[in-house]
């Protein structure tokens, strides 16, 4: 117990001093952690005898974190990337599987092992990547949803290699492997008992059982934890569903990080979600933390001073061979500029996943202990490189920036509202929207704009919302509302216009910047049209009312009453007013205009002489503004 203890501060205090100085010196947390791991095992051999229990300990990080992004993920939006989960991911698993087993077979390895290989070094760090990716605050671009696609995919993936290793093993080597590992547990004995069909069903009963739970046993479970108003049994609950979930994934031979990650799929859209993220949020970072410095301090330097130009080929050969492939497939996928290099140089290591590959295909017989050493410590080193990987990403990223113009992004996913410009109007409509629950899609032309947005965790996409192309991409044909608040008068009527001629049925709000502004975006088939600053000129009207001697509510009664008139006012001109032909010399509009001027300040002396007479005789709900609703559709 003490020597736990003692180890457990160890790790905390390299932990707490550690990171504040690598993150200081921008190089990101996670390379402060594992510089904190290489210090305290391979450096000073301070890691001590409970390092392997340890390193299970903070692998379970990984299974949090995974739970964690299956809560930001619904159902739909996962359905929504299976282009990218089967076509990029699923061709970057299989090709570098390929390559890999290849390379092998030319240096004379045996098939067993070759194909080991490949599926080891096709997985990439889900646990560094991500981190990385939301430090950095590129989760919301392009290549940063690209990557993450494919590290969804690799994920998944694990399962059927887990199935596949045992099948790779000599002949009598399970059995050894069995005979050696001494007792099991008793439902593991179950299952290894049964045959193929039996191990099948117990899988996908497993998988039914956890989507089944999640939609039916959660929900009411929180429901009871919540009446007793405690957050510590909050807490409890939250870490109870996702160790359960492990424990049943292990049980029945898959991986506890995809049960997990399938039950925040499911619980996505649960009332307790956030409650769920609140709760295991600060184990998640911590365990993670924990992760990193086990692999730093489990790195054999011992083995790399024995060969240290060999491992160190094996190490750049590999990041090489990955970069070459995933290069070739943001070319194919389409995937441009900086996020080509994101996505590139982001998953060009090896992944956590590897190590749990490598200890099972050692159970299996499949590779010799030296060559083991040698793979975990390649797996450990290209890990260690990622950090400096997304620095020089960094790096090309603003060469780029400043000698190429910007490229537009790729749209990935439709949402029913789309926003058309970001700027000082959009922005507000924007935030409004998406904290109302609803989904948006945004596009900008100004790119600074768009990066803005990702800084603080909007997503948007750059490019020029009046292109077809772009906005067949973002989903025009089938969404139920388009906001257009372009700066330009000219870009947001001739987007208008294109959008009315697409689909009659979709309702148009757009943004004027005048009155002749708003002629045209009514000609050009806009619902509802909003002047930028007729509405903060109401507003300041209405102050100026309150302190002239109105009261709030006659002040107020005021504005709605000049409101609806001046709207009424607007559409009546708009039936006179001619294109390219100046409002001062067209004698119809003037005629028209000098008609509803006249009869503005009586219909609104009058309007609110009348509420005035009525308030006397029988008051009247302040809220109430159907009198004037009725004067104005008389006209």
């Amino acid at each position: 117990m003490e020597s736990f203890l003692l180890q457990a501060t160890l790790y905390l205090f390299a932990l707490v001093v550690a990171v504040p100085l690598a993150s200081r010196a921008g190089l990101g947390s996670v390379l402060g952690y594992l510089v904190a791991g290489v210090l305290i095992g391979p450096l000073l051999g301070w890691s001590g005898s409970e390092m392997s229990s340890i390193q299970h300990f903070a692998e379970f990080g990984v299974v949090m974190m995974l739970f964690l992004i299956g809560l930001e993920l619904e159902p739909r939006a996962l359905w929504a990337m299976r282009d990218k989960l089967l076509g990029l991911g699923g061709l970057q698993v299989l090709l570098t599987l390929s390559a890999v087993t290849a390379l092998a077979l030319i240096f004379g390895q045996p098939i067993q092992i070759a194909l080991a290989l490949g599926m080891i070094f096709s997985l990439s760090s889900t646990a560094i990547v991500l981190q990385t990716l939301n430090e950095k605050r590129l989760m919301q671009t392009a290549g940063g949803r690209s990557t993450f696609a494919v590290l969804l995919t690799q994920d998944i993936a694990v399962i059927p290699m887990l199935a596949i290793i045992p099948l790779l093993a000599l002949p009598g080597a399970r059995a050894l492997a069995k005979a050696e590992a001494g007792a099991h547990n008793p439902m593991t004995e179950f299952i290894d008992h049964l045959p193929a069909w039996g191990v099948t069903v117990m899988t996908l009963g497993a998988v039914v059982f956890v989507v089944l739970a999640g939609h039916y046993l959660v929900r009411p479970l929180f429901r009871f934890i919540n009446g007793a108003k405690l957050r510590e049994v909050n807490t409890a609950a939250a870490l109870l569903i996702v160790v359960g979930i492990a424990s049943l994934m292990n049980m029945v031979g898959l991986s506890p990080a995809l049960g997990t990650f399938l039950a925040g799929v499911v619980l996505a859209d649960s009332e307790f979600r956030h409650e769920l993220e609140a709760s295991l949020e600060p184990f998640k970072g911590l365990l993670m933390g924990l992760f990193f410095i086990t692999v730093g301090a489990g790195i054999n330097f011992g083995v790399f001073l024995a060969a240290p130009f060999t491992i160190t080929g094996l190490v750049l050969g590999m990041v090489a061979l990955k970069s070459a492939i995933l290069f070739g497939l943001a070319k194919l996928f389409k995937i441009r500029g900086s996020h080509k290099w994101l996505f590139t140089l982001g998953l060009a290591q090896a992944g956590e996943f590897g190590f749990v590959l490598v200890s099972f295909a050692i159970s299996q017989r499949i590779f010799p202990a030296a060559l083991a050493e040698k793979i975990l410590l390649v797996i450990a080193l290209s890990m260690l490189l990622t950090p400096l990987l997304f620095i020089l990403h960094g790096w090309l990223a603003q060469r780029q920036a400043k000698e190429d113009p910007a490229e537009e992004d790729h749209i990935d996913e439709q949402q029913p509202i789309i926003i058309a410009g970001v700027g000082r109007f959009g922005q507000v409509v924007n935030r409004l929207v998406t904290m109302s629950g609803f989904r948006t899609t945004v596009i900008d032309n100004d790119l600074k704009t768009i990066q803005v947005m990702r800084t603080f965790g909007y997503k948007g996409y750059f490019g020029d919302p009046t292109r077809p192309d772009l906005l067949a991409a973002a989903g025009i044909g089938k969404a139920q509302v388009l906001v257009v608040s372009l700066d330009d008068p000219g870009m947001a009527t001739k987007l208008v216009a294109y959008a009315r001629s697409q689909r009659p049925d979709l309702h148009i709000i757009a943004r004027a910047r005048d009155r002749v502004h708003v002629y045209e975006l009514y000609r050009a088939g806009a619902n509802d049209i909003v002047r930028e600053m007729f509405d903060s000129s109401l507003r300041a009207g209405r102050y100026v009312l309150e302190n002239a001697g109105l009261s709030e509510y006659e002040a107020a009664e005021l504005e709605k009453i000049f409101f609806k008139l001046d709207r009424k006012m607007v559409r009546d001109l708009a039936q006179v007013w001619k294109p390219g032909v100046p409002v001062d010399q067209n004698p119809a509009y003037i005629k028209r205009t000098r008609e509803l001027n006249a009869g503005l300040e009586a219909a609104i002396t009058e309007r609110f002489a009348r509420k005035s007479d009525a308030e006397t005789d029988q008051p009247e709900d302040p809220n109430s503004t159907a009198d004037v609703s009725a004067v104005v559709d008389k006209g």
